[in-house]
């Protein structure tokens, strides 16, 4: 359970393209800047450098940008007490810890452990992936899988919990 005298997390889910993005930019700068965007994605093709842009463009000044496609707990790990945090987003770098070949299960314990114990409003984004058909693949499966396991354990931990659907925020915890 967290330390809610230190800080509170609050977990945002939803379908691609929902407005989670959005949405926790919006809570964020409701805290004092300066504020710490934490990226977790790769630009390795036009279509991500586009969406990153895009990211980058919505956010003004008082953001300090943060890349940690892989080791994002040592990024939330190094954060100053009581610093507004946007995490975004969990299911990329998900994505890059399996197209590594990393221990996924130790991976998500370590980084459902540093959430656990939020030191500022830290706000984490990730995509809700189960709710579709059943992929075709084993390697889609075992993604979808992943993602809904790391989605609950930091639900688990979570102070609150928002599920996004076209725009609009469902409290869910």
């Amino acid at each position: 359970m967290p330390d809610r005298a230190k800080g509170r997390l609050t977990f945002i889910v939803g379908g691609a393209r929902s407005g989670k993005s959005a949405h926790a930019e919006t809570l964020v700068t409701a805290s004092p800047s300066p504020w710490t965007y934490i990226a977790t994605a790769q630009a390795y093709d036009d279509e991500m450098r586009e969406r990153i842009a895009l990211h980058r463009s919505r956010r003004g000044e008082g953001w300090v940008t943060v890349d940690a496609p892989l080791d994002l707990t040592g990024a939330i790990e190094a954060l100053p007490d009581h610093q507004p945090v946007l995490i975004d987003c969990l299911t990329l770098w998900l994505t890059n810890h399996m197209l590594a070949d990393h221990d996924i299960e130790a991976e998500c314990r370590r980084l459902s452990d540093v959430l656990s114990r939020p030191r500022g409003p830290w706000f984490v984004v990730s995509n809700e992936v189960g709710l579709g058909i059943v992929p075709d693949n084993a390697l889609a499966r075992r993604f979808r899988d992943a993602a809904g396991r790391l989605n609950q354990q930091v639900a688990a931990v979570a102070d609150s919990v928002l599920m996004m659907v076209a725009g609009l925020p469902l409290k869910v915890k």
